[in-house]
């Protein structure tokens, strides 16, 4: 009778100690929630980068452009002039 209560005192501690611990599940998803705002937060961040590094592009764009309109009515005035002359 010692025998059988051994064992099934062996076996109940034996899945007690199996069983998940609140605690640990806890941090385990508290790990998960932080990762999932770090992974929104660094995709945000690139989104943005993203979106500077165009800005810039179409900005610069936009004086190239003006720069050569600019040199455009230059070329039309000196070419009105010289057809003026002849």
């Amino acid at each position: 009778m010692k025998k059988v209560a051994v064992t099934v005192a062996v076996l109940a501690l034996g899945l007690a100690a199996c069983q998940p611990k609140a605690e640990e599940n806890t941090a385990g998803n508290e790990v998960n929630v932080e990762n999932a705002a770090e992974t929104d937060v660094n995709a945000a961040t690139v989104d943005a980068s993203n979106a500077a590094d165009n800005a810039l592009d179409a900005a610069g764009n936009a004086i190239e452009n003006a720069g050569n309109a600019v040199e455009n009515a230059s070329d039309a005035v000196a070419n009105s002039a010289e057809n003026a002359a002849h």
